[in-house]
């Protein structure tokens, strides 16, 4: 679907180790802050469980799970807005991501100096904040003198859209995301154009050291009271770790490797199907044939938008689809017996989506 999620924080935190574990792309990695000159691109496998056990009994020659964009955006540092650092350029990166991974050092290494000379996440998150809040809110200034102009010459709608504008503008200036204001849905069109910063869904990943990969560690808790307080829960990864699980080829050395660390599937995993959450996807599924495969969708998609994701002449012809909820189809073993017991449903142009849905397409072009 061409959508991105962009991985950020401060430099030195294992951002790009955790792009790394996730991606199809490999980036060099260092222990030298803003070593990096430009954001690496690569794509994800988006783990699905459900694929695999369809194909357990349903078999085909191909298994294709979905996929995510992801954007290792190099290390930010306080005054990246003034050219700290870097500088903003990779502002303007995030600006085209959908999403945001923020990765936070949640450990010690005296070979690795925090680039604001000690370990705090908390700190961390506000300094992340702060960069995102004060480009946003260059934006809004900047279009509230156009509006006021607009304003000034007649223009009708000028004047709600000046309030809209300033009610962002004071939001932020009290040090607040825009993605946690409380705005009607005519007021979020008006900077919607503006593809704000803080308005993107983030999540925090807390990298720590092997040991702490289970229990956590001070600098965890510590993150977890901050973001509790604003309804979040951040995720628990050991990133050494999960780089060396991302190396073995072999899903039974994969498997001994995580039962010796206490793990039950790799932390990345839990990384990429929360980020698939925050971008508010789905999966459906085609079976049979040649192929298994999921299909990326947004959530409260219908089933022509469905099909057009596979093809655009299947969306252009659409008749109708034969929808098998999953559970259905494990239960029951095999799509013919689903359709015996009434559990195949055909449906018109009108049919959202749910997730896990198995669809067979009609159409006519």
């Amino acid at each position: 679907m061409g959508l991105k999620c962009g991985i950020v924080g401060l430099t030195n935190t294992g951002k790009t180790t955790l792009f790394n574990c996730i991606s199809n792309t490999k980036a060099a990695i260092t222990d030298f802050a803003y070593s990096t000159n430009k954001s690496n691109i690569g794509v994800c496998s988006v783990p699905d469980g459900r694929l695999t056990h369809i194909n357990s009994f349903i078999k085909a020659d191909t298994l294709i799970f979905a996929t995510l964009d992801v954007v290792d955006i190099p290390g930010l540092a306080k005054g990246a807005n003034q050219g700290e650092g870097i500088g903003n350029s990779f502002l303007g990166d995030i600006r085209q991501c959908d999403a945001l991974i923020h990765v936070l050092r949640c450990f010690d290494n005296s070979n690795l100096p925090h680039v604001e000379g000690s370990v705090d996440p908390v700190r961390d998150i506000e300094i992340i904040d702060f960069e995102l809040q004060i480009k946003d809110l260059e934006q809004i200034e900047r279009k509230i003198q156009k509006v006021e102009k607009a304003a000034k010459v007649g223009d009708k709608t000028a004047k709600s859209d000046l309030e809209t504008l300033l009610k962002y503008k004071e939001h932020i200036e009290n040090f607040q995301n825009v993605r946690t204001i409380k705005a009607t849905e005519n007021e979020k069109l008006v900077v919607k154009d503006m593809m704000l910063l803080t308005d993107k869904p983030m999540m925090s990943v807390c990298n720590v050291n092997d040991s702490d990969a289970n229990s956590g560690n001070q600098y965890v808790e510590n993150t977890k009271k901050y973001l509790q307080t604003l309804g979040l829960e951040p995720l628990v990864i050991a990133g050494k770790i999960e780089s060396e699980i991302a190396e073995l080829e072999d899903e039974g050395d994969r498997q001994v490797f995580l039962e010796d660390v206490g793990l039950k599937e790799p932390g990345v995993n839990r990384v990429i199907r929360q980020a698939y959450q925050l971008l508010n996807l789905i999966a459906f599924f085609t079976v049979g044939g040649k192929e298994n495969r999921a299909w990326t969708i947004r959530k409260g998609m219908s089933a022509p938008q469905a099909a057009g994701m596979i093809h655009s002449d299947l969306e252009r012809g659409f008749i109708r689809a034969e929808v098998i909820k999953y559970d259905d189809l494990v239960a029951l073993g095999s799509e013919i017996k689903c359709k015996e017991a009434g559990k195949l449903a055909v449906e018109g142009k009108n049919y959202i989506v749910a997730d896990g849905d198995i669809l067979h397409i009609r159409y006519n072009v």
